[in-house]
């Protein structure tokens, strides 16, 4: 994971300042890439400690098509309980019980246990685009799973999230927002690369959880297909640290890598959205300790 750490580098030493979305502020760069061959290892900093059962949750919850917080919460994964707070604050004027008095945060989190579309509900995100796009009933993962079986060395494998149509109904616009897949021959073997573009990266607290994200999703996607896993091969467009992360990102740079841990996980022929938390297992991790920063939302 030398990589990231010369990505974090970079940023702090080459990067421009700007305002942004949030009113955080960032510094940040145009454009990079990062590649991660899965034979070596799974690629989880081991410079901080990360909430890899929380990344895996998310993802499941992605491919099950889910767009409600009731899942993650279920299964104790609160990042995208903020996101769900200032959507459901600019939607609660729709909602005739709420309209001069929206709840406060932690009642908010207690609706949004129950299910309540009105708590917890984030619009057409990540999840509703890979599965049922733009409402159509396009289930791209299927999709790709079915090409990846009957035409593996087609060059439009592809999953979007992006859909312009839909982004104005979303809390949140993707932010890893495609992915391709890329079969090639090894030894007789077939072997899976996945090459995914981010069109904004919070380097600090998001691309260490999106790396862990897609290098499980390589995993699973070539179990379901048959294949060896290859490489990951991360894209970035506005690759960025928010000016709060800096001191954060300094001391993981005074940090030395530790050797990578393993990923099993226990397939027993279940689909692609059929996997559980509990069927993925952690293997000689050890991280150093976590560095808390805040979230911009």
């Amino acid at each position: 994971m030398q990589s990231y750490l010369d990505l974090l580098d970079r940023i702090l030493t080459t990067g421009v300042k700007k305002a942004d979305r949030t009113g955080t502020g960032t510094i940040g760069i145009s454009g990079a890439q990062l590649r991660f061959n899965l034979q070596e290892g799974f690629p989880l900093l081991t410079t901080k400690k990360v909430f890899w059962k929380g990344v895996i949750t998310e993802l499941l919850w992605f491919l099950k098509g889910d767009t409600h917080i009731k899942f993650l919460i279920d299964n104790k994964c609160k990042i995208w309980n903020a996101n769900a707070y200032d959507y459901y604050k600019k939607r609660c004027h729709t909602f005739k019980d709420d309209i001069e008095h929206p709840v406060d945060y932690e009642e908010f989190v207690e609706r949004a246990k129950t299910g309540d579309s009105r708590f917890g509900e984030l619009g057409p995100v990540y999840g509703s685009q890979w599965r049922n796009f733009n409402g159509d009933g396009v289930d791209q993962i299927a999709n790709a799973v079915q090409k990846l079986k009957t035409d593996p060395y087609d060059r439009r494998i592809i999953v979007s999230a992006w859909n312009p149509s839909k982004l104005p109904e979303m809390a949140l616009p993707p932010c890893h927002m495609m992915y391709q897949f890329i079969v090639r021959e090894v030894d007789e073997k077939k072997i899976l690369d996945l090459i995914m573009m981010q069109r904004s990266t919070d380097t600090f607290l998001g691309l260490s959880f999106n790396i862990c994200s897609y290098a499980v999703l390589l995993m699973l996607f070539s179990k379901v297909v048959g294949m060896e896993p290859g490489e990951f091969i991360w894209t970035g467009g506005d690759v960025h640290l928010y000016l709060d992360h800096i001191e954060q990102a300094k001391l993981q740079l005074s940090r030395e890598p530790r050797p990578l841990p393993r990923m099993e996980i226990d397939y027993h022929g279940q689909a692609i959205d059929e996997f559980k938390l509990e069927d993925f297992k952690l293997i000689d991790y050890n991280p150093h300790p976590i560095i808390k920063a805040k979230m911009s939302v």
